[in-house]
């Protein structure tokens, strides 16, 4: 019974909207009629304003018809998407989906990245590294995503930069 009532809403609305609609011209058509304005009066609030109510009514009774029919369908896709992760989440347990580790790391020929850094998708000369050898090979880490670095001495022939933008050899 509930469910019926609950489709019925927007019809209601509708219904109450040109029955708002019907009140409104029949108190304006009453009011054309008298000449006097004070006998236009109770025409226009029996009419108009009832009218009016009826429409406002009916509005809100659609709104708050498409707001149930918009809230159900999210609730039928957030329980797909919940049942979707879970499966998800079960196949990687039993190891059926593996993906690579945020350690995981890749050197181009300037710098390296994590392995999920869009920087890094898709480009030939990327290969696997470790954190040492990324040093080693004086690879500067990626700015996105910021892969782990080994906090290392700088050498003593390195050149440092100056406030003043020169360089001097320490």
């Amino acid at each position: 019974m509930k469910q019926q009532l609950g489709r019925l809403g927007g019809q209601l609305g509708v219904g109450l909207c040109l029955l708002g609609f019907l009140l409104v011209f029949l108190g304006w058509n009453g009011a054309a009629s008298r000449n006097f304005v004070p006998a236009q009066f109770p025409y226009l609030i029996s009419g108009g304003v009832a009218g009016l109510c009826l429409v406002v009514v009916g509005v809100g009774t659609i709104v708050v018809q498409n707001q149930r029919t918009d809230r159900a369908e999210l609730q039928k896709t957030l329980e797909q998407l919940i049942e979707a992760v879970e499966h998800a989440g079960i196949a990687r347990s039993n190891g059926a989906a593996a993906s690579p580790s945020s350690d995981d790391l890749v050197a181009g020929k300037d710098s390296y990245h994590r392995a999920d850094c869009r920087l890094a998708q898709g480009r030939a000369e990327a290969e696997p590294v470790t954190v040492a050898e990324a040093v080693e090979r004086n690879l500067e880490p990626c700015r996105v995503c910021n892969p782990p670095t080994i906090e290392a001495d700088e050498p003593a022939t390195r050149p440092r930069s100056r406030p003043g933008g020169q360089l001097r050899a320490t």
